[in-house]
């Protein structure tokens, strides 16, 4: 590319490849704001591009790593003057760490995958009649991945959501063809035309979601599952606040933390940065007792309310405090609609609850189900939403001890 206007196409196509949602329309904007504020200063032509290309304050991260990458060189506004600018390709190690940098990399690169390529793998991950390389990535063990499959696997996993089956609640709302009459309202309404009845209204009884609430172990033994259900529960905290539904993240080790304002954030490598800072005990040891006892102290009557629903996710692998651990769970039970636990150790076939922890916690939950690959996460999805029925429930389980 040799004009100053493709120079300005190629970088708006490079915060595509690294996220942004942006069309003609957009990139034509910025050409002509770049015109209108000319090239002289390196604060205007940012500024301009800033303003025409970024769409939420979620991608300004994103944005000044892709800048800096693209924009680098000090003789490069002295070259542009003549409008001939050459490509500019940084190499990942030259980039400032920080937020969105291998994004912006692999962008610059044209290494990251297309949207439509992500999206063709969200389509086809239910395949079962042909042997496709994205069934063979759905059934791979994460711990199994290379780092190009991980980065797939976290692509679906970003996409991947479920809605959990509406519950009445006790408020109703209006509709004209309710099955309950709305007496308070239709004294209401009649005073409009003198006291005269003219209608009567109806009302139903609203429904919505129930709370989820998730309490992932991050211990050791369960480091690279958690990081790779962080990326699964960051699009699925988005995609609940869409509909309406709250829910709750919770991570432990040796400590409880509270990640749901951070997962909350929109860019997902922001958001896993602000994880990882708040957590100093991730691939440390476990307490699960003692987690389990903080979250039915501290947090249990703010968040299990109106039928929440609990994703455990843990190897269950707690040896000490084991009468505690039997206490705090039974508390969680009886405090929750249902307790599902997600634990990778159901990938292996002998699979046996022999530990002194696992043969607590399988007492205290409705649901055992795997976490260990793509197929496992959407099987959870569909039988969470009601389409399936869990294949692997406790009671199974425990005949097989």
């Amino acid at each position: 590319m040799s004009t100053f206007a493709d120079n300005v196409i190629h970088f708006a196509r490079t915060l595509r490849r690294a996220g942004f949602a942006l069309g003609t329309g957009q990139i034509t904007e910025a050409l002509r704001a770049v015109q209108a504020v000319g090239i002289a200063r390196r604060d205007d032509l940012r500024a301009a591009l800033f303003a025409t290309l970024v769409t939420n304050p979620g991608q300004r991260a994103v944005f000044d790593h892709a800048f800096e990458a693209f924009w680098r060189d000090p003789g490069l506004f002295e070259k542009s003057l003549a409008a001939m600018l050459p490509q500019t390709l940084i190499p990942p190690s030259e980039l400032p760490p920080g937020v969105g940098a291998r994004r912006v990399a692999e962008a610059l690169r044209g290494q990251s995958a297309s949207h439509d390529g992500e999206r063709r793998t969200v389509l086809e991950l239910d395949a079962r009649e042909t042997a496709s390389a994205d069934e063979i990535l759905a059934t791979k063990d994460f711990e199994q991945m290379s780092a190009s499959e991980l980065r797939q696997a976290r692509a679906v996993l970003a996409h991947m959501t479920w809605t959990l089956p509406e519950r009445f609640t006790r408020r109703g709302e209006a509709a004209p063809r309710g099955a309950i009459f709305d007496l308070r309202r239709t004294l209401r309404k009649s005073l409009k035309t003198g006291g005269n009845i003219v209608r009567l209204e109806r009302r139903r009884r609203r429904t919505r979601e129930p709370p989820l609430v998730v309490l992932c172990d991050i211990s050791g033994s369960m480091s690279g599952y958690a990081r790779m259900c962080l990326h699964f529960l960051h699009g699925l905290t988005h995609a609940r606040r869409i509909r309406g539904g709250a829910m709750h993240t919770f991570l432990f080790g040796t400590r409880l933390t509270n990640v749901t304002r951070a997962l909350r954030l929109r860019d997902p490598d922001e958001a896993l940065a602000k994880v990882a800072a708040l957590t100093p005990d991730w691939d440390g040891g476990t307490r699960i007792a003692e987690a389990l006892i903080r979250f039915n102290r501290d947090w249990s009557r703010r968040v299990m309310g109106q039928g929440a629903v609990v994703l455990l996710i843990s190897d269950g692998l707690e040896r000490d405090e084991i009468d505690a651990l039997r206490q705090a769970a039974d508390r969680l039970h009886r405090s929750a609609r249902k307790v599902v636990w997600l634990n990778p150790l159901l990938r292996f076939e002998g699979f046996a609850p022999k530990a002194q922890g696992v043969k607590v916690l399988i007492d205290h939950v409705d649901e055992l189900r795997p976490v260990h690959n793509l197929k496992s996460m959407a099987d959870l999805a569909a039988a969470l939403s009601g389409e399936a029925r869990p294949d692997r429930l406790k009671r199974t389980q425990g005949q097989a001890a």
